[in-house]
């Protein structure tokens, strides 16, 4: 997995709430029993008119948007299916991070991202970052007055700032093992064979007979 310590990009500020998985990735782009090639069909259902032409109303179409990097949405990013390859598509696109608010509806929390989905981001060296809905209504105004505007996303320091004239700031919160799971660049593979001594040991006084036995 690509280590992520700090990171520029080009922001690109895709304003919709519980966008699903079904509409990152649709549904007929699943078969495919290799994890590659999804990028082009991240977003298709809005990305592609029915002659299969690109829409040039959609965000990602837009010249100012071409290789974007951090994608900002609204909450409830990533709900419904379970699908990795959500994750997938959005990363081989070429994001490198998604930036999301939580929100209180009626004294209830409303997270930025679907449990799972988060969960298969940091399986996949997505970084998913929630901010505030004030904090992240204050990047979509500013994207929004200038097209082009870039972030750098500082893991280390868990900060992102927007480069405007007068830089803008934003702290947000990881949990320390999903950071250090980013910076060094494990995935569960890497994380086990950090245990790989241990491992070798056990194996060493084992008895794989032992089993057959009973």
């Amino acid at each position: 997995m690509e280590p992520f310590k700090t990171f520029r990009g080009l922001i690109a500020p895709l304003d919709r709430a519980n966008i699903d998985t079904d509409a990152i990735i649709p549904k007929q782009f699943l078969k495919s029993i290799a994890r590659t090639g999804f990028g082009e069909n991240l977003f298709h259902d809005w990305r592609y008119l029915a002659d299969g032409k690109p829409n040039p109303g959609f965000l990602l179409n837009r010249p100012e948007y071409k290789n974007a990097t951090i994608l900002v949405s609204r909450n409830n990013f990533g709900c419904g299916s379970s699908r990795e390859h959500a994750v997938w598509a959005i990363r081989q696109y070429g994001f490198r991070a998604v930036i999301a608010p939580w929100e209180n509806r009626g004294g209830s929390r409303v997270p930025a991202f679907a449990d799972i989905f988060r969960n298969n981001c940091s399986k996949n060296s997505l970084l998913t970052i929630e901010l505030s809905a004030a904090e992240v209504e204050e990047i979509f105004q500013m994207a929004g007055r200038f097209p082009g505007l870039e972030a750098t996303v500082n893991l280390e320091e868990e900060r992102v700032t927007l480069h405007l004239a007068e830089e803008i700031s934003f702290h947000f919160e990881i949990e320390p093992a999903v950071k250090d799971r980013f910076i060094h660049g494990l995935d569960d593979i890497g994380l086990t064979l950090q245990q790989e001594d241990a491992l070798r040991a056990f194996e060493a006084r084992h008895d794989p007979q032992l089993f057959k036995r009973f």
